[in-house]
């Protein structure tokens, strides 16, 4: 029998990142979110790394990694690629160890991660917004940090990176009072999966260990099933936290090892988590936060009476999205619904519609004429909101007996892409 040598983090790395950060971080909460468990009957805590000093864990690996930099490499100054949390945490390690920093941004990330990476920072680091993604932004940074004798802070694919982001796991384990059967964490490039699930394998071996990806940017999926890491040749930024082209080598190795389990969830029903936590714990959480709790419905049966622990990871949420997360939200639950419709070129017909068609709790969200000139002739694009997919159902059956001229986008991606 051939032996296969150990991939995972050593436990004694994570312990000493633990006691660097000690005076640095947050020690966050480990709560108890009863409503949760009362729908999943189980016992569910959060781990709270939205309340940390810059609302992610990203935190304790840049800052553990910047903190073992010799005194030549703090001179000659750090370059880091982030869409946000990875940033902040390096503009907070630069000002408090006093190292110069460049850092690369995506030119979408939201308007308030940059904001906080400034502030964070202050005079101590500059920002560049280069690139759509993350990947574009690295690449962009490596080249600048190799033309200037820059040290790179990656922020995942790094060994002290990784122990940094451990202490998270291990302070889940002091502070329960009992073992996890189950823990859930986001993953992008893995550098969280790698920590958490490394300490979990250690203290923690019969706990299944859950990585949880957005569908539209599942690169650690990708990697599971070609055997290596491979680049997406498309992906959707939208859970900008969580999006990368490609995860880690360094972290595939280790969470190939971890990992019990790793599955994807769309990003509308991250947009619904986002919006039920608002609105029920107000908690503001970011995409890639809530990407655990998004994923306890695939496992209802298996954590049922069981004690499960979800990394809710940040809380770095511009407001300006949130009617975006509104709409993919409604979206995903079909609680909105797109048509085009070409009403009869006589008048009182829009009228006839809304009285006759339109159900009484049924709300037009969305109304445009597709043509600019002579728009009376041209079909309109109309949205609609309703309280149920009864509703919906209801409306439809409506529209085909009044027998009006319609086309539904929300099954048809392309012109829904075009339009919408």
């Amino acid at each position: 029998m051939v032996r296969t040598e150990s991939k995972r983090l050593a436990l004694a790395s994570v312990r000493a990142a633990q006691s660097c950060l000690a005076p640095i971080v947050k020690r966050t909460p480990l709560e108890y979110h009863a409503g949760l468990s009362e729908k999943y009957h189980a016992r569910i805590w959060l781990k709270r790394e939205d309340l940390q000093i810059v609302r992610s864990y990203k935190l304790r690996g840049a800052y553990y990694r910047m903190s073992k930099l010799t005194a030549e490499e703090r001179m000659r100054g750090i370059v880091c690629a982030s869409a946000g949390n990875h940033a902040q945490g390096v503009a907070f390690a630069c000002r408090h160890l006093e190292i110069e920093g460049k850092i690369f941004m995506p030119v979408p990330t939201p308007g308030q991660k940059v904001a906080k990476v400034r502030h964070f920072g202050q005079e101590r680091v500059q920002i560049e917004l280069v690139g759509d993604t993350y990947d574009q932004a690295g690449a962009a940074a490596r080249a600048y940090a190799e033309s200037e004798g820059s040290v790179y802070i990656h922020p995942f694919d790094d060994l002290d990176v990784m122990a940094g982001q451990g202490t998270v796991g291990l302070e889940i384990l002091e502070d329960l009072a009992e073992t996890p059967d189950w823990v859930f964490m986001p993953v992008g490039g893995g550098g969280l999966s790698a920590g958490v699930g490394s300490v979990m394998r250690a203290l923690a071996p019969k706990a299944q260990v859950v990585g949880v990806e957005p569908a539209g940017a599942a690169a650690m999926v990708a990697a599971f099933k070609a055997g290596e890491v491979v680049a997406l040749q498309a992906f959707d930024t939208f859970v900008d936290g969580a999006a990368v082209a490609k995860a880690g080598e360094k972290t595939f190795e280790i969470c190939k090892e971890v990992l019990d389990h790793l599955v994807t969830v769309p990003e509308g029903l991250v947009c619904a988590q986002i919006l039920k936590l608002y609105n029920e714990d107000a908690i503001v959480a970011e995409p890639a936060g809530v990407l655990s709790l998004a994923a306890l419905e695939q496992f209802k049966d298996e954590i049922r009476n069981r004690t499960v622990v979800c990394v809710l990871s940040g809380g770095n949420n511009d407001i300006m999205r949130m009617e975006e997360i509104k709409e993919r939200a409604m979206l995903f639950q079909q609680l909105k619904h797109y048509f085009l419709i070409r009403f009869p070129q006589r008048a009182g017909a829009l009228r006839d519609f809304l009285a006759q068609v339109l159900g009484p709790t049924d709300d037009i969200s969305h109304f445009e004429y597709t043509k600019k000139t002579n728009r009376e002739s041209g079909p309109a694009l109309v949205g609609i909101e309703v309280l149920s997919r009864a509703d919906f159902e209801a409306l439809i059956a409506r529209m085909d007996a009044h027998q009006v001229d319609y086309q539904w986008l929300n099954d048809n991606p392309t012109l829904f892409q075009m339009l919408v």
